[in-house]
């Protein structure tokens, strides 16, 4: 080929190689993109396979509670060794089952049965970490029984009328009392849930007519849409059956039949619930909306036994606001996305990818709608999609076939902050577990943030076993100082890549307290070291 007229020169080289030429000789002509790379391909990916996703969220967090709880054993007793051997190995287990096409939902049958083998190997070692480190901090931390919150999420626990803090173990006696959770119900039956904050008003159908703001004194709905609308199409892309969604899915569509039993299940003064019966299709369901004390949110427990083919179920909630864009989570962040389909970029955009929520925003106001194991999402002008599960038959012809569970979670003016909390409250909530009369200490909170803007995602051990690493991140595109009060003495704190690799050494203040900038949408890994 190198003596042939016309085909170019050609050599074989290293890939690090091939970028490090281009950057030299054609670095400053290189164009520049600022903002996502939206592929026009394999939407379907966000939800097929819907259990498998489901496992893969659920082991996310349980590994997540496994190593915080696993470090406040480590800071508390000095005997308690540390898990890492099967941490890693769960976490390992958890990591190659994200690779394609075993997350994305586009292997074979038998891929599945595997999968499920894998994912109950996880649970087990997180359990077995779990309760390792609870019965070292039941040690240490006294009461009859532990609050306790193992994440960054809003933690009400409204069953016992108490509040705790993220990365928090307390004696529940302590817990802050909420009394507005018990008081505020004006009615409660098989077509009104009203706590004095949100009214929400069904049909003889099941389905939503009515969510009224009650505080902001605002319909939260346009007038006569339905809400938590279930909407079924016919699913037959022209390639790639569990990998895509054609735009034409919309063309046929199916609605639930009307609810066959509408029933008041949970009627106590810090919660009420409707269950209702449903059918869609071939497939039975059933949901159980609840409402809280002093909440501005409504919750959807729904369990369906999914027995359909080439079809694809959203849930959908119309919303009487004007927002141009809409805001989806990603890991560690979020992105904004148009809700119009003014060019041919915005059209081609009908299904895209989010973790735990989406919110619309219209100036003081906004709603969210949130979930505990789905992907897939389509925001169009005022009307918020959920994908919930699929039905390819290609290359699996049993795909997301049996009984399927998932929770999502419809807030109304929480605004990103309360967005954020609460989805990761959904995701991760607070505990109680038995304790043990007596103890040092009657409450526990690792670290406090002065950032209302910044999560402390992650707690764990540092690999080397040196100190503690405390991960967190900035999500309001704000630019500010943070400041970090651990509940512990704290002899020195480092900031440090990815790898753990120190990097520049903080100032400890008064023996437990740091202070350090964060700029938009930063990730910041810190190696805290214990006194």
């Amino acid at each position: 080929l190198d003596a042939m007229p016309g085909i170019p020169q050609v050599r074989q080289s290293r890939v690090i190689d091939f970028f490090r030429n281009l950057e030299a000789e054609s670095g400053a002509k290189l164009p520049t993109w600022n903002g996502e790379l939206y592929l026009e391909a394999h939407r379907g990916t966000y939800t097929t396979q819907a259990r498998n996703k489901r496992w893969n969220r659920k082991s996310e967090f349980l590994l997540h509670d496994a190593e915080f709880l696993a470090t406040v054993a480590s800071l508390l007793d000095a005997t308690y060794v540390y898990p890492h051997a099967a941490l890693h190995q769960a976490w390992e287990i958890l990591l190659l089952h994200q690779f394609h096409d075993i997350i994305p939902g586009s292997s074979i049958h038998e891929v599945y049965e595997q999968s499920e083998r894998y994912y109950a190997e996880i649970t087990s070692l997180g359990e077995q970490v779990k309760q390792g480190a609870l019965d070292v901090i039941k040690q240490h931390i006294g009461g009859e029984q532990l609050a306790i919150n193992p994440g960054y999420g809003m933690a009400n626990l409204n069953f016992s009328a108490g509040f705790i803090p993220p990365y928090a173990i307390w004696s529940a006696e302590h817990l802050p009392r909420n009394d507005d959770n018990v008081f505020g119900w004006n009615e409660a039956s098989t077509t009104v849930l009203d706590n004095s904050r949100i009214r929400v008003e069904l049909n003889a159908d099941g389905d939503i007519t009515r969510i009224y703001d009650v505080m902001r004194e605002r319909e939260v709905l346009p007038q006569g849409a339905i809400a938590n609308q279930f909407q079924m199409f016919e699913d037959r892309p022209n390639n790639w059956d569990a990998w895509d969604i054609d735009i034409f899915f919309e063309d046929r569509v199916a609605y639930a039949q009307p609810a066959h039993q509408i029933t008041l299940v949970e009627d106590t003064d810090y919660r009420k619930t409707i269950e209702i019966r449903r059918r869609i299709g071939q497939s039975e369901y059933v949901q159980r909306l609840s409402l809280w004390g002093a909440a501005d949110y409504i919750d959807f427990e729904t369990t369906i036994d999914w027995r359909e083919r080439h079809s694809l179920l959203k849930v959908a909630f119309p919303v009487d606001l004007l927002a141009t864009k809409a805001t989806y989570e990603v890991q560690w962040g979020n992105v904004e996305r148009p809700t119009t389909q003014n060019s041919s970029w915005d059209w081609a955009r009908f299904e895209s990818c989010a973790h735990k929520w989406v919110m619309l925003q219209e100036g003081d106001y906004s709603v969210s709608l949130m979930n505990d194991c789905k992907y897939g999402h389509d925001v169009k002008d005022s009307v918020i999609r959920l994908s919930l599960l699929r039905s390819p038959t290609n290359p699996d012809p049993e795909a997301d076939q049996g009984l399927q569970t998932f929770t999502y979670r419809f807030a109304v003016n929480t605004f990103l902050e309360g967005t954020v909390a609460l989805a990761y409250a959904l995701n991760d909530p607070a505990m109680l577990v038995p304790g043990i009369v007596g103890g040092d200490i009657d409450t526990f909170t690792f670290v406090r943030s002065t950032a209302n803007d910044v999560v402390v995602e992650t707690i764990k051990r540092a690999e080397d076993d040196n100190g503690v690493i405390v991960r967190l991140y900035e999500y309001a595109r704000n630019r500010s100082e943070v400041s970090l009060l651990f509940g512990f003495p704290v002899r020195e704190v480092y900031i440090t890549n990815l790898l753990e690799e120190n990097q520049a050494q903080l100032e400890v203040i008064d023996g437990d307290t740091v202070t350090f900038t964060i700029t938009p949408f930063q990730i910041v890994t810190l190696r805290v070291i214990p006194e």
